[in-house]
């Protein structure tokens, strides 16, 4: 792709390398369609880097937010019977859950 040209349409081949980069299998059909979206992509790109933001202040996101922080105090409970019944595997008065360290991790 050259960036000099007004077209943002990449070269079969460009999309092809990419593909292969990507480890990516695709057929023609694939890779044209690929190429259909990638050239979407570039003009997106090109639209937004014809903007003239020369006066934008920059912000850290495009709303004003204040964080809400409520104080952490303890609610009612659930009966621990209840909870039992509502959990979907239990281990004598515990709540199983899998294993996510040692030998039975992920």
């Amino acid at each position: 792709m050259n960036e000099s040209d007004s077209n943002p349409m990449p070269s079969i081949d460009d999309v092809a390398r990419v593909a292969t980069l990507s480890r990516l299998a695709l057929d023609e059909d694939g890779l044209e369609a690929a190429r259909r979206d990638l050239s979407a992509i570039l003009g997106h790109v090109a639209a937004i880097q014809a903007l003239d933001v020369e006066h934008v202040e920059p912000m850290p996101r495009p709303q004003d937010v204040v964080n809400r922080l409520a104080e952490d105090e303890p609610g009612p409970l659930l009966d621990r019977e209840v909870l039992l019944r509502m959990a979907p595997r239990t281990e004598g008065p515990f709540i199983a859950v899998p294993k996510v360290l040692g030998e039975g991790g992920a």
